[in-house]
């Protein structure tokens, strides 16, 4: 592959709802610029980016990947984009390497949620962006619902560069807001001249008005020509969109049907003429070294730096760090420094990825996406040299609510499971393992059911290795709200030494729940050997690991020791702990016991219109609303306590409640008393599990 300089290459993002279109869309761009002779389908599971076996096999997109399209003398680094809301970490990496988007409406389904996620990861980002209305060749896809609705959302920035022809409700053709012209088309793509329909007339000249406008506020001088009547000239118009596209005052809307190759020419056309090259685009960091600001900006002429803003990791290609250059030309042999790591690395191939497949270059400029192999490196860290060290910001990635309990299934295979996942949290920075020793279990944490799901299947397709997901169990604790008083000894007598250890105790509640328990004594006349003192609160330090009304750990209990009696000869340390253990159990038992459930602190954030419904499921939930705010963008933020047992299952039942467009977080916040319904239910699982043994 050539080398391209700064001014001459693009950085594209599709973002979009899922099943949008985005993946056809990038298909339809590879065929057209040469890279593939056969276009592929979603469907049949042969596109250039969907190269997964999971993307395969589920038909649509898991992880975000990259297509160099060369058209005219310009590369487009195209990154295509999950639309599932499960794999939202993988749009965000994507957003942060790009300097422009193309946002993908069905315009069959219209504006749907994940249209409006992805115009607020722009936002997000800065970024320029275009709406593409995709699917123009189905009967029922509209254009003019699609531009009303985004208008009603987002203003009059809203710019149709395009307008749809549609005979006996097929998609023949399209009318050109800029040049005033129609065509119509012949064989699918090609097309010829034709006359604008009467029925568009009024559109057009509505969408010709705004447009104008938008040119206008570009300078006084326009404005004033605006005002006088004068007519401003395409060369004109196409200066002033890419100078409003580029500060995001304008967003045009075009549209195509990609299977049929119409509306695609014309877009890749307007990504060149309209998006800007990352020459036009700030970038930042610090040098470590003189702690300054580093503006690198996409200077080709600055000390060499780059981000890497996805890891690639598979058992069979091997590792590979996508980097984006901020500043300099970074070439092969290059040694690279990472401040992260506090390493050097000599570079010995510079790859530019094209779906699955890897073409070695020689260098890549300031602003340009490729990849180096084998690199000790990790997703957000920054490459840079050791006499000018940059450190640019870490990637902000979601953060995984959802969980699950897992296992693997064969026995002996735990070390395998262990690697693999490490393998595959390199990728996916919204993928977590979290070792919960004090439940015996391990935790599987994701953006939802299905990102968990997904990880099991390329457990086994990928590295071979088996797990099965459970529901976690719930981390309750156990205390006792009123004192009791206890006698306990241990008598055992067998040929030689027999055993002896005899203690009289009480037990209370402690203020805080915030230790396990607290010992003192109050022994008098040495009825207990001093000597035998640790090994009694070594019995209770024990006894509270697994307590004995349901067998979770114990909190918040106060033990004193205040009488008993030893045997000079059968007395032993074992005897007085196993004396004090037995204590503890019956005076745990007379004092009141009671269950403890956790408590997070929630906060749930959905548009207005789902409020009354969010808050109903959290008062089913045994949630307590402490408050409602809006967040003026159309939404209320909810805050509630609730159970943390509460929250199982949580992300899918509130994006079926929103249709997507809710999103929670929360965090523990204390523990409290659980009702006797779910105490009950937590001590028969107790026996059952303890009769099944």
């Amino acid at each position: 592959m050539n080398v391209y300089t700064t001014d001459k290459i693009r950085n594209v993002v599709i973002l979009g709802h899922g099943g949008a279109g985005k993946t056809s869309l990038v298909e339809s761009m590879a065929y057209l610029s040469g890279i593939t002779s056969r276009l592929g389908n979603v469907a049949e599971g042969n596109t250039l980016s969907d190269f997964d076996k999971e993307e395969i096999k589920r038909k649509f997109s898991i992880s975000t990947t990259m297509v160099p399209i060369i058209w005219g003398d310009t590369k487009i680094n195209v990154l295509d984009t999950p639309g599932y809301f499960d794999f939202a970490g993988e749009a965000e990496e994507a957003a942060a390497a790009a300097d422009a988007a193309i946002i993908v409406v069905n315009g069959k389904n219209g504006v749907e949620v994940g249209t409006q996620k992805a115009w607020d990861l722009c936002e997000k980002y800065k970024l320029p962006r275009t709406f593409y209305v995709s699917n123009m060749d189905f009967d029922n896809a509209s254009f003019r619902e699609v531009v009303e609705t985004l208008t009603e959302l987002y203003g009059k920035k809203i710019a149709p560069l395009h307008l749809p022809i549609r005979e006996n409700e097929k998609f023949v053709g399209y009318v050109n807001v800029v040049k005033m012209a129609a065509r119509r088309y012949v064989n699918k793509q090609e097309k010829v001249e034709c006359e604008i329909p009467d029925y568009l007339q009024d559109y057009l000249e509505s969408y010709r008005e705004n447009l104008m406008e938008a040119v206008a506020e570009t300078s006084e001088e326009f404005m004033d020509r605006y005002f006088s009547g004068d007519e401003f000239t395409e060369a004109e118009i196409m200066a002033a969109l890419h100078t409003n596209v580029a500060d995001c005052s304008i967003v045009p809307v075009t549209m195509g049907a990609s299977l049929n190759l119409q509306g695609i020419m014309i877009l890749l056309d307007d990504i060149i003429n309209y998006m800007p090259s990352p020459e036009k685009r700030k970038i930042a960091g610090v040098n470590m070294k003189t702690k300054e600001v580093f503006e690198a900006d996409y200077n080709f002429a600055k000390a060499k730096s780059a981000f890497v803003w996805k890891t690639i990791v598979d058992p069979f290609i091997g590792k590979y760090s996508m980097i984006k250059v901020a500043s300099g030309v970074i070439k092969n042999d290059d040694v690279l420094y990472n401040e992260a790591k506090d390493s050097e690395e000599r570079i010995n191939k510079l790859y530019v990825m094209e779906g699955s497949k890897t073409i070695e270059v020689k260098e890549l400029h300031a602003g340009d996406i490729g990849a180096i192999g084998k690199l000790n490196a990790s997703t957000g860290d920054t490459l840079s040299t050791k006499a000018t060290p940059i450190a640019y910001g870490k990637i902000d990635a979601p953060v995984p609510y959802t969980y699950k309990r897992f296992r693997a299934k064969v026995k002996g295979e735990e070390d395998k499971v262990s690697q693999a996942l490490a393998k595959m949290a390199q990728e996916d920075l919204t993928m977590r393992v979290v070792n919960d020793g004090e439940n015996r279990q391990t935790l599987l944490y994701g953006l939802g059911d299905q990102h968990l799901d997904i990880i099991a299947s390329k457990l086994l397709t990928k590295y071979k290795v088996d797990i099965e997901l459970e529901k976690p169990k719930v981390a309750f604790r156990e205390t006792i709200r009123k004192s009791s008083d206890v006698d306990s000894k241990y008598k055992k007598q067998s040929g030689g030494h027999g055993q002896y250890g005899h203690v009289k105790m009480r037990f209370s509640p402690l203020d805080t729940l915030d230790k396990p328990y607290e010992f003192e004594q109050e022994v008098v006349g040495g009825a207990v050997p001093k000597n035998y003192f640790p090994a009694v609160e070594k019995g209770i330090q024990d006894s509270t690991q697994k307590g004995p009304l349901a067998g979770y750990p114990v909190v918040g209990v106060k033990a004193v020791l205040y009488d008993g009696s030893y045997h000079p000869v059968d007395s032993s340390e074992m005897a007085f702990k196993t004396a004090a253990s037995q204590a503890f159990k019956k005076g745990f038992m007379e004092a009141g016991p009671v269950l403890l459930e956790p408590i997070a602190s929630l906060k749930v954030t959905v548009p207005d219109k789902f409020t009354g419904d969010v808050m109903g499921d959290l008062n089913k939930k045994r949630g307590r609303i402490l408050g409602m705010n809006p967040d003026h963008k159309g939404n209320t933020i909810i805050e509630a306590d609730i159970p943390m047992s509460e929250l199982y299952g949580y992300s899918t039942q509130l994006r079926s409640m929103t249709g997507g467009s809710g999103s929670y977080s929360y965090e523990f916040a204390r523990y409290e008393q659980a009702p006797n319904d779910v105490q009950e239910r937590e001590i028969a699982a107790r026996q059952k599990a303890e009769e099944e043994a």
